[in-house]
């Protein structure tokens, strides 16, 4: 499982949180992390302090919504706050071209692309919340204020 450490996401992933704060550690878990169901069991914490990343398309652009594991993205409520109507989920191919991540191992930093980022407000319930880190295996735990810094992203009632 160590060498998950060397894969080229994770490695991205790390760049990122080692250039924000040194103290951040990627932790390679056992078993999988792929959905927030997985993750809270392999952590043995709430769903809710899983940060789902999840990307969607606008007419002209990508978006990603960091969404809490025991919520869903609430698509109008972006379409309002974006002001547009054609929002949806992007599709693997989309994830992976943009972010440069696999569905499952999709972090909040660490994009091949720019990409603007809204952050589930419900996650304001949580010390600690625990996002991917480029593998569905890999995951690091930080706070809402540092991931609000770390990703430049707002945080917004975007779930229901």
């Amino acid at each position: 499982m160590e060498n998950l450490l060397n894969k080229e996401a994770v490695k991205r992933v790390e760049k990122e949180l080692k250039k924000f704060d040194s103290n951040l550690q990627i932790v390679v878990l056992e078993s999988s992390a792929r959905t927030a169901e997985d993750a809270a069991k392999s952590l043995n914490t709430e769903i809710g302090s899983i940060v789902k990343s999840l990307l969607l398309r606008t007419q002209n652009s990508f978006l990603l919504c960091l969404i809490a594991g025991d919520k869903r993205c609430s698509l109008n409520k972006v379409k309002k706050i974006i002001n547009q109507k054609d929002v949806s989920m992007a599709n693997a191919d989309q994830v992976k071209d943009i972010t440069g991540f696999t569905i499952g191992g999709v972090s909040p930093v660490g994009h091949l692309k720019h990409i603007k980022v809204y952050i589930d407000k419900s996650f304001s319930r949580f010390k600690n919340i625990f996002a991917a880190a480029g593998h569905p295996n890999c995951i690091f735990k930080i706070n809402l204020e540092n991931l609000k810094k770390i990703t430049s992203g707002e945080i917004m009632d975007i779930s229901e």
